[in-house]
């Protein structure tokens, strides 16, 4: 009986315990309010920006002042962010004519633009939030890619475990690694997002095949509008995107018509989802065709823009890069060096999407959640893209092959690196792997539930996870940007910053982050006219040819780093007179500004 009493009688702190779950419970606003904490994407979202972080570690140790990869492309892509904003809020109307290669013309588009990510160009200004903004970015793109394989694996039918591998085999494949210094590269979360939200809008997915009662018109909306989105990212990993989706379009409506005929009455679509692909494939193709033209436009200015298949045939990798992992890959860089050595350019040919991965979608060909002929149609995907990556190594030419798709399909020709088909490949293969680790999964909780040994099941779950999240620990370089000089404020614009030509001018755009000062500087895939006449011109500055071009052009002032200029036509330009020549010199902490 005292027994019975003490538990009909709860003490004060218990009863105000209870009275506050209670209170929670009878309130579902509140309920409701909390309840998106535990939501699997929540989780998903957060648990990408976790990883993010800390498999790109060190890049947020010091975002203002460093720069994963090298000071090369990443200093280009600070810029080409920073203009996006900075123009789309100052003069929409000269986004495509920059700063930067003065006096030509739409020097924006020279090469892949990054004008996806305009919006984030527009906080903050300067050259330190030009950096901060750039590795925030980097971080984002990582959490991005593994969000995306994870919606991507968990329409098509993959447990949350499979899409957790997924999403982390694709976005931290060790073949992305040799791209650390490529934004534009590694910016290819929004493709599997939008095949994943094209596919829950139109009910279907490779484990369940076509529903049409989970049709949701809003999210095929939205792929078609995340897949404009990924275009204006640039067109070098962009373009394949545009012709898979067209060649969906057409096999899909190859098989609705085949399907009425068949059965003689018409499949269930619907005419809201109808018009949320024509109005989302409406924005898609228009985005794609004004980026088109802008593109087209750069090469009438520029033929020289134009490249031959030969740059195709020079980076098309041998065999043995699709199982060679880059230096900068922790586990297996080392282990590889002897590999790499016989690749004649490995930052485009160490293609290895992951020895775990290859053998969880090896695997998944034969044990999976998905349907045979889905699985048949999978590794047919895998093959295909593999022999389209080998480019011309493929049958000694490539053609039939990767060299038969620039020759017929308008812009593939400007895709000069064919090893860049690995984003598909990889990401065919995180569908494969994660339809076997879903049946791993099951098979585990059913051995654990029969009480043998229950504490071993989430090591044994998180096994495949942690192997493919080693695979992609990185060992990047994160060095330091030089700042701008303080000489750039002051310097009248238009500029010349010397030494002009090479790597250096990709630094001297990003100080121009800065205020946005015109300069004749700039590096791209080709050289315009004008800047090969400016560098032959300037050689010999400061003397009277010199700088009767450089007013003729409209340059006003000349901005030369005389510490940088050793082994350039520019060396010993501190000791080159300017008397009789009508300008002034002036040295501030140890660079020179010519005022002309």
């Amino acid at each position: 009986m005292t027994t019975g009493s003490m538990d009909a009688q709860p003490s004060a702190q218990t009863v105000d315990h209870e009275d506050d779950q209670a209170s929670v419970v009878r309130s579902p606003g509140t309920a409701n309010r909390w309840r998106w904490l535990w939501h699997e994407w929540t989780l998903a979202v957060l648990g990408g920006l976790l990883l993010a972080v800390v498999l790109t570690w060190p890049t947020l140790r010091h975002p203002a002042s460093t720069i994963p990869g090298d000071i090369g492309d990443p200093t280009l892509q600070t810029w080409q962010m920073a203009w996006a904003g900075h123009a789309l809020l100052t003069n929409p109307a000269g986004l495509w004519h920059s700063n930067t290669f003065f006096p030509e013309t739409y020097t924006y588009a020279y090469s892949d633009t990054l004008l996806g990510y305009a919006p984030l160009g527009m906080l903050g200004s300067g050259f330190e939030a030009a950096l901060i903004r750039y590795n925030v970015t980097y971080v984002l793109v990582h959490a991005l890619a593994f969000v995306g394989a994870y919606a991507l694996v968990r329409q098509l039918g993959a447990g949350r475990l499979g899409g957790a591998v997924a999403g982390v085999a694709w976005a931290y494949a060790p073949w992305r690694l040799a791209h650390a210094g490529h934004l534009n590269i590694l910016s290819s979360g929004g493709i599997a997002l939008c095949l994943a939200m094209l596919a829950r809008g139109h009910g279907w997915s490779l484990r369940h095949g076509y529903r049409p009662e989970r049709r949701r018109p809003g999210w095929a909306l939205a792929g078609w509008l995340v897949a404009a989105w990924q275009i204006s990212l640039g067109f070098g990993i962009g373009l394949p995107l545009v012709y898979f989706l067209l060649a969906a379009v057409l096999v899909g409506a190859g098989g609705y018509g085949w399907s009425w005929w068949r059965r003689g009455r018409r499949p269930a679509f619907g005419r809201r989802l109808l018009v949320a692909d024509l109005a989302g494939g409406a924005v898609f193709g228009t985005v794609t065709l004004l980026l088109g033209l802008v593109y087209l436009r750069v090469v009438d200015l520029n033929p020289q823009a134009e490249r031959s298949l030969a740059w195709t045939e020079m980076f098309s990798p041998p065999l043995i890069g699709l199982v060679t992992a880059p230096a900068d890959s922790w586990w297996w860089g080392e282990r590889h060096a002897a590999a790499r050595e016989q690749l004649s350019w490995p930052p485009e040919m160490a293609l290895l999407p992951g020895m775990v991965l290859l053998a969880l979608a090896g695997a998944g060909l034969f044990l999976s959640v998905y349907p045979a002929r889905h699985r048949v149609a999978l590794g047919l995907g895998v093959l295909a893209t593999v022999l389209l990556g080998l480019g011309a190594t493929l049958g000694g030419d490539g053609d039939p092959g990767y060299l038969t798709l620039s020759k017929h399909l308008p812009g593939w020709d400007a895709l000069r690196t064919p090893g860049r088909m690995m984003h598909w490949t990889s990401l065919l293969l995180a569908v494969l792997a994660a339809g076997t680790v879903t049946v791993f999964a099951a098979a585990v909780r059913r051995w654990s539930s029969r009480g043998r040994a229950r504490f071993l099941a989430p090591v044994l779950l998180l096994v495949p996870l942690a192997l493919v999240g080693l695979e992609g620990v990185n060992r990047t370089a994160h060095p330091e940007v030089p700042p701008p000089p303080a000489a750039m404020r002051t310097a009248a614009e238009p500029t010349l910053v010397l030494p002009a030509g090479g790597a250096l001018d990709l630094i001297f755009m990003s100080w121009t982050t800065d205020g946005f000062p015109r300069v004749t500087n700039g590096l791209a895939g080709f050289e315009p006219v004008t800047q090969a006449q400016t560098k032959a011109a300037t050689a010999a500055f400061p003397d009277a040819g010199s700088v009767a071009y450089l007013r003729g052009i409209g340059v006003r002032s000349v901005v030369a780093l005389p510490g940088w200029a050793g082994g350039t036509p520019w060396e010993g330009i501190a000791d080159r007179p300017i008397d009789g020549l009508g300008i002034t010199r002036e040295e501030i902490d140890g660079v020179l500004v010519y005022r002309l």
